[in-house]
């Protein structure tokens, strides 16, 4: 029981700290509704989502770097990653429209969805 009580106020806490973040970061925030609404339909089997709305997640990925970034966001480490998030959404919506395979697909996005943790994590971290 202790475990689980550990459990849950640490994602609470994680919780927290990234709604700061999206209220922070606008661009952040829109670009996860889009990625919540393709990856976790993908994982499942279901990658209609992304399928018919990867221009659109690319979209949102070049919207965060064309956003101003926060200054206590703005490091060299979440600029890079916010650039590689852009370029691996760009990369799968032209595979998906070139006739990429699902597992193809779901590789991508797979990899795509852990940048976008990662930065969120790198706004997350605290600041000494």
């Amino acid at each position: 029981m202790r475990k689980f009580s550990f459990l849950v106020l640490f994602l609470l806490g994680n919780i927290g700290f990234a709604q700061t973040t999206f209220e922070k970061w606008p661009a952040i925030k829109t670009f996860h509704e889009v990625i919540s609404q393709t990856f976790h339909p993908a994982e499942e089997g279901n990658l209609e989502p992304i399928k018919s709305r990867s221009k659109e997640l690319a979209q949102k990925a070049e919207a965060i770097n064309k956003s101003e970034i926060p200054a206590e966001f703005k490091t060299k480490e979440i600029i890079v990653a916010a650039e590689n998030l852009q370029i691996q959404s760009w990369a799968l919506h032209k595979k998906i429209k070139l006739g990429a395979t699902d597992e193809e697909i779901l590789k991508m996005l797979t990899a795509l969805h852990e940048t976008f943790h990662q930065i969120v994590g790198l706004c997350t971290k605290e600041k000494h």
